[in-house]
């Protein structure tokens, strides 16, 4: 079928919108009408190959829509169902065996290498290929998704392009509280960075009962939001010459968790140096080279310092509940979000870049 996508042709090249025929499902896979896609970070890192993603591709990872058609296998779905899609993984390895699907072996070539989990691409232009995008490629009027990736959203009046965002960056922030952190009650925590993943992060620790929560970033109008939101404190990075002392002295000595959403080494750097004895210390930015002193720095004060991928979380079983959070008024995400037409994706991304909105949701209508 022939449809409309915004196509990544360089490195760093604005995205183009134009018709590219995409192939009908496989057995195992649905066709979904795109209601709405997040602007993701990643996406940035992929067309700025800083993520080396094979180029051509139509990029977009946290789509949402209705499903039009179902492979022969599928059983989970059927058309007219409502569902989000999150990451691809090969459902087969050791780790995918063992419920742990955003560690996926074969999670890089899956979701960065181009080509869906079989190996193949199902989009093309003029007869040429274009690569697959985190199996889905949502930037786009419709998508082929294997089953395994998308998630059921419940029945009922919504707005389904709300929960867009829900399949990457407010799954890997919340998750990585509520999955992997599991904080004690009372215990406290500073995130750096209030985008999407940081806000996520300070919503799921207020769920969890943290007492001290700091939010460190460099735009007031994001610390403000990030206190109604649930932060406890903020510390903004620009206004002080000592981000870890101040995190230290409002935690009577240091953080028990901190978490790096900027990807920034000097916040890495400083958000380990935040903790406490026996801290963790948690990255979810796209981090280059960071050199530590091991003695100084992490076994000295038998700090933990850990990557975290999509949340440590099952999309299937995850979303869902952060949904019911959302439901409950417990996971205002909702206060993130500012929706642009599909055919300004340029301008969503120079405004989630430069601050201006925190999380770009695109729609397809």
């Amino acid at each position: 079928m022939k449809m409309k996508a915004a196509v990544t042709w360089g490195v760093g090249e604005p995205f183009q919108i134009e018709e590219v025929e995409l192939a009908d499902p496989k057995d195992d896979e649905i066709l979904v009408k795109i209601a709405a896609c997040g602007v993701c970070h990643t996406d940035e890192a992929a067309k700025a190959q800083v993520i080396p993603v094979p180029l051509p591709a139509v990029l977009g990872h946290e789509g949402c829509g209705v499903v039009e058609a179902v492979g022969k296998n599928v059983r989970e779905f059927a058309p007219g169902d409502k569902v989000g899609i999150s990451f691809g993984f090969c459902g087969e390895c050791r780790n995918c065996r063992t419920a742990h699907q955003h560690a996926c072996e074969n999670f890089n070539a899956i979701n960065f290498g181009g080509v869906m989990p079989d190996g193949t691409t199902r989009l093309s232009k003029d007869g040429k290929s274009l690569a697959t995008f985190f199996g889905q490629s949502s930037f786009a009027e419709y998508a082929v998704v294997n089953a395994s990736s998308a998630v059921k959203l419940p029945e009922g009046d919504f707005d389904l392009k709300l929960f867009a965002p829900l399949g990457c960056g407010i799954q890997t922030g919340a998750g990585a509280v509520l999955n992997r952190l599991r904080p004690e009650f009372g215990s406290s925590i500073a995130v750096f960075g209030c985008g999407t993943v940081g806000m996520s992060a300070i919503m799921a620790a207020k769920i969890a009962g943290c007492q001290k929560i700091i939010a460190v970033g460099g735009n007031p109008t994001s610390l403000k939001l990030a206190l109604e939101l649930g932060a406890t404190h903020t510390v903004n990075r620009k206004e002080t010459d000592d981000i870890v002392g101040d995190i230290k002295a409002i935690t009577d000595g240091g953080t028990y968790y901190s978490i790096d959403t900027s990807g920034v080494p000097d916040f890495v750097k400083k958000a380990l140096a935040s903790c406490r004895f026996m801290g963790t210390c948690v990255i979810l930015g796209a981090t280059g080279d960071v050199t530590f002193n091991i003695q100084q720095e992490l076994m000295g004060e038998a700090k933990s310092l850990i990557g975290i991928v999509e949340g440590d979380a099952i999309p299937k079983l995850f979303i869902p509940k952060l949904i019911e959070y959302y439901q409950a008024g417990l996971f205002p995400f909702d206060r993130l979000i500012k929706f642009y037409p599909f055919e300004e994706i340029n301008r969503a991304f120079e405004e989630s870049h430069s601050g201006k909105c925190i999380k770009a949701v695109l729609t397809m209508e």
